[in-house]
């Protein structure tokens, strides 16, 4: 019997292989993948991590993957809002494996590198905001030559999808995705849009 106590079923396969069956290939991939799901799957942990945050604040989750991130985000933001107040931390992914921290504003910057330590994905970043909005920063953010992605911008209830899995002696995390908000409860009717074109022109960003 061959390793994963698969029995006469894989020798039959082998024995199939061996005669160039096509078909046998594919089940052969397939048997293969899914001893590996067996044997590593089970190594990978899924959680839940809840942004903490007051209502009125903003912030934009992303991906980046260089240290001096932190510096040339926090130029994108007062180069974009010069009023806006603001808060960044990036997760080192590797060397120290700090989190690194700016801003201007003394508790956007605390409540960044909390919610970073929270979700503790390598490489990263979370930006907290006020007195702008994330279409006023989001472009010079997504031009910072570090960035990578972003997950999203909102100022929704918001929580985090991590994975997290040993590599080697250590402990590593990613970001699934997230859940922005809550589930749409219908599409909207002409009432719905007449309330939408007003409310886009009440806050002057449409004419």
């Amino acid at each position: 019997m061959r390793e994963g106590g698969t029995g006469n079923s894989s020798s039959l396969l082998y024995t199939l292989i061996e005669k160039n069956c096509m078909f046998c290939h594919i089940l052969y991939t397939a048997f293969l993948l899914s001893t590996i799901r067996r044997k590593h799957m089970d190594k990978i942990g899924l959680k839940l991590v809840e942004i903490e945050k007051t209502d009125d604040i903003n912030f934009i989750l992303g991906q980046t993957h260089f240290i001096k991130s932190v510096e040339d985000i926090y130029e994108a933001m007062v180069n974009s809002a010069p009023n806006g107040k603001f808060g960044i931390a990036f997760c080192e992914a590797s060397g120290a494996c700090k989190i690194r921290s700016e801003g201007n504003d003394k508790e956007l910057k605390k409540l960044a590198e909390k919610n970073a330590e929270q979700i503790g994905a390598g490489h990263s970043f979370i930006v907290f905001m006020k007195d702008c909005f994330p279409l006023n920063v989001l472009n010079a953010i997504k031009n910072v030559p570090e960035v990578c992605s972003i997950y999203c911008a909102t100022a929704n209830s918001t929580k985090v999808v991590i994975a997290e899995s040993k590599i080697g002696s250590e402990t590593g995390r990613g970001i699934l995705g997230v859940i922005d908000g809550f589930i749409p409860k219908g599409v909207e009717d002409k009432n719905d849009i007449a309330w939408r074109k007003k409310f886009l022109r009440d806050i002057k960003y449409k004419l």
